[in-house]
């Protein structure tokens, strides 16, 4: 088939203009819920539901002061969960903007390449393989072979000619066609331009993970609580006084600040990928990022350059270069932009010019070759040029394979050439093409490799090109063939599309976690298959679509940052988790003990949730905080997590314990005592921040500006309180420094404990080294 049609009639841009108007843009904007409507939904949640109880019952039980900081409290995180996910969304909008699809459109006299929503009907598109129908079209030259299961949930892909009509939404497979636009947006089949993102809605595992622990911690309160009702029960207690206590407890284990910490931390790492050409998808692909173990990558174009140039040529039999040349060149085509084709005809048009093609079929990537119809001598013949072993067995040649290799051997890209009579196949020669490697790929895969990620090549060329190229890159392992991808290989030379799928799979059910790098509209199972599928610079639409990255610069270095960024955010993260365990056990079991050891308020309710106040204050800095990347793929290891939380908790227990005996002790009143426990409490959480974000000694990184500034306006408030006698019995300044250098040399201690205890129970989250 023709590439285009033979006089296309398209619109002028003034014409465009006009029907744009008319018709408006070729899309339907999805319904947005009111901003107040947002907002009213963080009230209703489990978190909200339960401070909303405790609420009413201080509300009945007159307990003002209470009731005035649950209702800021409830306000405030609702605020501020708001805020960040309306900034994570306007984010996510500004990279679907970046990830709208093209079309190739003839206006003025010329193709050009426009966004898709700004198509108006009569406009003449071109589309080919790989490309998502951009709006409802009628075919006026070319034939396809296009995927309309989206559309009618029929598998089988279906034949479209002259005339027959193709419906946005749906995805060519195989051929190109041009058409002229009968209807977009609303009034389209499908009902709206196809969008490449997918929602940013997915769960995250880290989240998930973190709510996981939680469930436990929450478990644990509610055992506490228990007791403390019974232990009320048993001793007359007023249930006016214990049970909007019991509830603050429980309020206190729950990660109020979880989603937006995780929203947040999130979000600025996608707008610093994207500063570094790498665009998110969806969020959750970040923190798949830093679990990655094994980064599988094509070759042409990701790691080489994919500036083909025609070096050697090779007949077969009698016949000479230029006959090579030529018959190659008849099935290249100009419109399709594929290097190979380029190359090619780059080197025919120096000799004679071509017989007249009667028909075209560009690349296949299942049947790895393109062809062309010409008449010579009058009789059509057809020529062929495509993968050696296709083009070998179609011409039923022997003895092939030597100089194939030969020509492989030195890196070289190899073609085979074939044309004769339709049906009677002549092998006429190879072609050498060389693809030199990009400057910085050595580099890249080297940086992969040390930060612990097994890199693969897989590639459609032979064993001898690959092995080759895998030599220059240092990648390690054997090379093998589509047979055997059960193997444990560094190269899988001569895969077909499908194979890359199969790999996936094979790596994943050894538990690995993958990376899988792909640019076709074949690709894209495999894309979706990994837990993170990477669509390379020149991918099509649909590989686009199934992708979490989108890479807008050539090379592998956007995997390696996306790899890096997403360590951090698991660094950050995992800050949060441990800071979040040891606290709940302390603070728990803290209050716990004081009304069943001591029969006391070891803290007052009103200042158990100042204390929420303060440690959410501090919580969402985590997301901002420097932090150096892990060194090995990241894995939540919960047992380990847990056991060095409780270690650590034990700890600050012990402190916060002394605390309050050192109080009673000195015969303070139960006022002061209770304020020294607060300021106690606010004091070792801040200080626990610094301790765990760091899995060396707590000095060996600077914290971010946020969580520094953060930190010291949380001290100077709540001492102000303290010392001013806000909200609770006023201390002394004395009393306030001694407290807070107190804290400071325990921490200097508990951190010499630390780090032996992270390396004996988990050398993976022991001190981190430099990258």
């Amino acid at each position: 088939m023709s590439s285009t049609p033979s006089t296309p009639q398209g619109l002028t841009t003034a014409e465009a203009q006009a029907k744009l108007q008319q018709y408006g843009r070729n899309e339907i904007r999805e319904e947005q819920a009111h901003l107040w409507l947002l907002l009213l939904r963080k009230f209703w949640a489990p978190v909200p539901w339960m401070l909303e109880i405790t609420l009413i019952l201080e509300i009945a039980l007159a307990r003002w002061p209470e009731a005035i900081i649950i209702a800021i409290l409830l306000v405030f995180n609702a605020l501020l969960s708001f805020s960040q996910e309306q900034k994570a969304q306007k984010a996510l909008a500004l990279l679907r903007e970046k990830l709208h699809i093209q079309a190739r459109v003839y206006r003025d006299g010329h193709w050009q390449t426009i966004p898709a929503a700004e198509l108006v009907p009569q406009d003449l598109v071109h589309i080919r393989v790989g490309d998502i129908v951009p709006a409802d079209l009628q075919i006026s030259d070319g034939s396809v072979l296009v995927d309309e299961s989206a559309l009618t949930g029929e598998s089988m892909p279906v034949d479209r000619n002259k005339g027959s009509a193709l419906y946005s939404g749906s995805v060519i497979r195989r051929g190109e066609a041009s058409g002229l636009v009968t209807a977009t947006g609303a009034q389209s089949y499908f009902g709206k331009t196809a969008e490449l993102v997918r929602g940013a809605g997915a769960k995250s595992h880290l989240e998930g993970v973190v709510l996981h622990i939680v469930r436990y911690l929450v478990a644990m309160d509610l055992f506490l609580v228990a007791a403390i009702l019974i232990y009320a029960t048993v001793a007359n207690l007023s249930l006016t006084q214990i049970l909007p206590f019991a509830l603050i407890l429980l309020v206190a284990s729950v990660p109020v600040a979880l989603p937006a910490t995780f929203t947040v931390a999130t979000a600025i790492a996608s707008m610093t990928l994207v500063k570094k050409g790498v665009l998110v998808t969806r969020l959750a692909a970040i923190e798949e990022a830093a679990a990655m173990s094994d980064l599988c990558s094509d070759k042409t174009g990701t790691l080489t350059q994919n500036t083909l140039r025609l070096g050697k040529i090779q007949p077969w039999s009698a016949h000479s270069d230029t006959d090579v040349v030529a018959m190659a060149a008849l099935a290249s085509d100009p419109s399709t932009q594929d290097p190979i084709d380029l190359a090619i005809l780059q080197a025919q048009a120096a000799n004679n010019p071509l017989p007249e093609r009667t028909q075209f079929i560009p690349f296949d990537p299942s049947t790895k070759r393109s062809e062309a119809l010409f008449r010579q001598e009058g009789t059509t013949w057809r020529a062929l040029k495509g993968a050696p072993q296709i083009l070998a067995e179609l011409c039923q040649i022997q003895g092939w394979e030597e100089t194939a290799n030969a020509l492989a051997s030195t890196g070289a890209r190899v073609l085979a050439v074939a044309a004769g009579p339709d049906g009677q196949p002549q092998f006429y020669g190879f072609l050498a093409l060389s693809d030199p490697l990009r400057p910085d790929a050595a580099e890249v895969v080297h940086a992969l490799q040390n930060l612990g990620i097994e890199v693969r090549m897989v590639t459609g060329d032979s064993q001898q090109t690959a092995a080759f190229v895998a030599s220059q890159l240092q990648i390690k392992g054997p090379i093998c063939d589509p047979k055997q991808l059960d193997k444990d290989c560094g190269v899988y030379a001569g895969v077909f599309p499908a194979d890359k799928f199969h790999l996936v799979q094979r790596l994943q059910k050894r538990g690995r976690i993958v990376g899988m790098t792909g640019d076709g509209v074949n690709d894209a199972p495999a894309l979706k298959q990994a837990e993170m599928g990477v669509a390379v610079q020149s991918a099509t639409d649909v590989a686009k679509a199934a992708a979490s990255l989108v890479l807008t610069t050539p090379g592998l270095q956007g995997v390696l940052d996306a790899v890096l960024i997403g360590r951090k955010v698991y660094q950050r993260m995992l800050t949060y988790t441990l800071n979040k365990i040891v606290k709940v056990f302390q603070v728990a079991l803290f209050l716990s003990l004081g009304i069943l050891v001591f029969q006391q308020f070891v803290v007052t309710p009103l200042l158990v949730l100042l204390l929420l106040f303060a440690n959410d204050f501090v919580t969402m800095s985590i997301a901002d905080d420097h932090v150096r990347p892990s060194p090995h793929p990241d894995r939540w290891a919960i047992r380990t997590l847990v056991l060095s939380s409780l270690a650590i908790a034990m700890a600050w227990l012990l402190y916060i314990v002394a605390v309050y005996l050192i109080g009673r002790g000195l015969g303070l009143s139960l006022g002061k005592i209770q304020t020294l426990d607060f300021l106690g409490l606010v004091f070792s959480g801040l200080a626990n921040v610094f301790l765990v974000r760091e899995r060396g000694h707590l000095w060996n990184s600077m914290p971010g500006t946020f969580l520094l500034l953060a930190s010291l306006a949380d001290v100077v408030v709540v001492s102000v309180l303290a010392t001013q006698g806000w909200l609770m019995t006023a201390i002394s300044l004395q009393e306030t420094l001694i407290l807070l250098g107190s804290t400071l040399v325990f921490t200097l201690l508990l951190d010499q404990i630390k780090v032996p205890l992270l390396q004996h129970l988990s050398p993976a989250v022991a001190k981190r080294k430099e990258i």
